[in-house]
Parts: C-alpha cells; sequence; structure tokens
C-alpha cells in the first residue's frame, strides 16, 4: 500500500515509541528516530524521554483499540494535544513536505505531532493498517504495509505460535 509521507514512516514510528515503551532510554529513542530518519533539533534528554514515553503510552490504545470510532475519538484527542499549524518545509535535502510543528521546536513536540499525523493519514487511507499482534501475552504494534492489508501478528514468529498453540488445542479437544 502507499502511503503519504506522514502515513509511512511516520506511523511506524509511531508503533516503535509504542513497542519500546515503558522501558525506552534516551539511547532507545536517539536509536528510533535515526532509524526513521526523523531530524531531531538536539539529543532527546532524559525529561524527553520521559515525555516519549508518556506519548507512546497514549499512542497505544490507537493501536490496540478494535472498533473505528474510538480509534478516532482517541486520534482526536491526541491532535487536539499537538494542534499546530500545517505548512511547507524543504530542508536536509528533501523535497517540499507538510510539517505540522515549527522546525525550530523541541524535538519533543515535533516527534509528537509527527507520529499522530502518520497514524491519523493510515486511519484515514485504510483504518485496518493499524493494529496490535492477535497473539495472546503479546502487546506488540504495527502498521501493515503487506500488499493485501490483512495482517493480524507483529511477526511471522507470533503467528506461528498462536498457529501451533491453536492446533494444539484442536488436538488436545479431539483426544479428551
Amino acid at each position: 500500500m502507499q502511503f503519504t509521507p506522514y502515513g509511512g514512516v511516520a506511523a511506524q514510528l509511531a508503533a516503535a515509541l509504542v513497542n519500546a515503551a515503558p522501558g525506552a532510554t534516551t539511547a532507545t529513542y536517539e536509536d528510533l528516530i535515526e532509524t526513521y530518519d526523523y531530524r531531531g533539533t538536539s539529543p532527546v534528554t532524559p525529561a524527553e524521554a520521559a515525555e516519549l514515553t508518556a506519548w507512546a503510552g497514549r499512542l497505544r490504545p490507537v493501536f490496540s483499540e478494535p472498533a473505528l470510532q474510538p480509534r478516532v475519538d482517541l486520534v482526536n484527542e491526541l491532535l487536539a494535544v499537538v494542534a499546530a499549524r500545517p505548512y511547507l518545509s524543504q530542508h536536509h535535502d528533501r523535497p517540499p513536505h507538510f510539517h505540522y510543528a515549527a522546525e525550530d521546536a523541541p524535538t519533543v513536540q515535533r516527534i509528537k505531532a509527527y507520529t499522530i499525523m502518520g497514524v491519523g493519514h493510515v486511519l484515514c487511507d485504510d483504518p485496518q493498517r493499524i493494529g496490535s499482534c492477535g497473539r495472546p501475552g503479546c502487546a506488540t504494534v504495527f502498521v501493515d504495509t503487506s500488499r493485501n492489508g490483512r495482517r493480524r501478528f507483529c511477526s511471522p514468529e507470533c503467528a506461528n505460535r498462536a498457529h501451533v498453540a491453536a492446533h494444539r488445542r484442536r488436538q488436545k479437544a479431539g483426544t479428551a
């Protein structure tokens, strides 16, 4: 599926933040920022790491809520938190693109705006592309970028574990 720049990498960064929290450190967030090629204004401080962890906690329900209207409501609540005037920017040799926070705003403020706009774009494009792992006990969230958009698990390993467990349950029920 083709996403807008905000719906692609920004939503994936949102999922990565959720998956990193609650035990994430400044180094964890610095690695995520680098991995997702986000251009921060300064290194993440311990206070900012705590703020990002709290933000990830607020993002998690958007991924795990199965019903669309509550998801929309959650995204709208978070959009209100980062309310900013959109504008076009061109920096770091990148083509013109939207920004939802000032380029000189603190990194955390920019990441909040970036990630919720990304999640919002995906929610508008195809709400089923945002999800959490279907294996009981796994809390990993994801943005489904597969061709058919029918992903239910965070990884092939979780899918295999869930299918093996279901097979064992069926076999046990059949032999009992």
